[in-house]
């Protein structure tokens, strides 16, 4: 009989109807596939049985999430190679359903099965959070947010570097992560067209350096808000180092509960994935009737690729059992749409997708370069999480698979007069 790793090659190019695009190593030792590839090492027949109870993403996962699967070589050629073929199929009970139709394809699951050993559905890891209906009430939006930034401020200053910012960084040189980050937030202040003594909100403040930003650099007085009790002591002693408690104030609030309008100036920056498609015009309105006339919006938010058949859409399963639960992505014209509606005129769009995947592969190589101790700081499977979904990411930003996109927006007064300047993009320089 062939060996394990031979067996499962010809299974797996049966079950796909094309070449499996990597090397296999099974627990036996054996090994298949084509040579100088990356190689997938499936340390147990419990990855199997992962990959039979769960098809294709989710399934996939769990067995990396548990140390049963493992890729030796280059992480992102192998899940450029294997997540492609997930994208271009399908990750579906239909699609599966029409490929055992064929009786190679059946014959090759039943092989599959003898390989998996007995057919006991292996436990999620206990990273994974159940899935629920979005139901995006304030308890729910809570719990999510505690799951994705309650990991420890510790584990984040490892991924995130000294900037400690949790979103794409613009990049005008080849200069490092934290410059970057500081062009960022700069490029955000300009479109706001923050001055001394304006207000700003800050919504979904992450550990501060928004606000900090802000204070520091543009004199303004700024409000921000969170819903990681973790976050907002973080962000609070940076506040306090800095000298800056009579500008920056830090609270644990939900957007809804904000009430101390008006405000001459808004930021959301990696906010509104959290907000859920039901509660968007929620969300903008509640941004609008914050601001004052002629007051400003930057929303810096991931969006999708439209679907022919937008009731089909689901979100990605990894993504919502083991990083964001309860996220939602949309595409940019809907969000588009609903600034809108809320009342705003939106004034610029600017799509910085490419930005988001030289970010992504930032924060791997800090997480890499650093792995034992975030380890220790979380746990083996939350560390293996993250370093999945940054690197699948990258991949999905440099595919055109995702996007990103600052939108400004103007609660523009009845009298036309929007106060931004004649000359658009003039925060470029």
């Amino acid at each position: 009989m062939a060996d394990a790793a031979s067996r499962l090659t010809s299974v797996a190019e049966k079950l796909l109807g094309v070449p499996f695009p990597v090397r296999i190593r099974a627990w036996d030792g054996s090994r298949s596939g084509p040579p100088g590839t990356p190689v997938l090492i499936i340390r147990n027949r419990r990855a199997l049985r992962r990959l039979l109870f769960k098809p294709g993403e989710l399934g996939l996962a769990r067995a990396w999430v548990a140390g049963d699967l493992e890729i030796e070589g280059d992480l992102y050629t192998a899940l450029d190679a294997v997540a492609g073929l997930i994208w271009e199929r399908g990750d579906d009970a239909r699609t599966l359903s029409q490929a055992l139709r064929d009786p190679d394809v059946r014959a090759a699951a039943r092989e599959l099965l003898r390989l998996a050993g007995p057919p006991i559905p292996p436990a999620p890891p206990r990273e994974e959070v159940r899935r629920r209906r979005h139901l995006h009430t304030r308890h729910s939006d809570k719990r999510a947010i505690s799951h994705h930034y309650d990991v420890g401020n510790d584990f984040y200053e490892i991924v995130l570097g000294a900037s400690m910012v949790y979103s794409c960084a613009y990049w005008e040189d080849a200069g490092t992560l934290e410059s970057a980050q500081r062009d960022k937030l700069e490029l955000v202040c300009q479109k706001l067209g923050l001055t001394p003594d304006k207000r700003l909100l800050d919504v979904g403040c992450g550990w501060g350096s928004m606000a900090l930003h802000a204070a520091r650099e543009h004199g303004v007085n700024v409000v921000g808000i969170t819903l990681s009790r973790e976050q907002a002591a973080y962000a609070r002693k940076r506040v306090a180092d800095e000298g800056l408690a009579d500008r920056v104030e830090i609270r644990v609030q939900d957007y809804r509960d904000v009430v101390d309008g008006p405000y001459d100036a808004i930021s959301s920056i990696g906010m509104a994935e959290h907000v859920g498609a039901e509660r968007y015009l929620e969300y903008t309105s509640a941004l609008y009737a914050l601001l004052k006339p002629g007051g400003r919006l930057l929303n810096h938010q991931i969006a999708r690729r439209p679907q022919r058949d937008e009731s089909a859409y689901e979100t990605d399963r990894f993504i919502d059992a083991y990083v964001f639960p309860d996220g939602e992505l949309a595409p940019i014209g809907t969000t588009v749409t609903q600034l809108e509606r809320a009342g705003f005129e939106v004034r610029d769009v600017e799509s910085i997708r490419e930005h988001y995947a030289r970010t992504l592969r930032r924060w791997v190589a800090n997480l890499e370069a650093d792995w034992d101790r975030a380890v220790r700081l979380s746990s083996p499977g939350r560390a293996r999480v993250w370093r999945l979904y940054m690197a699948a990411c990258a991949l999905a930003f440099e595919r055109n698979r995702i996007g990103v996109n600052q939108v400004l927006a103007v609660r523009t007064p009845e009298s036309g007069a929007s106060g931004l300047p004649l000359r658009t993009r003039t925060w470029h320089g």
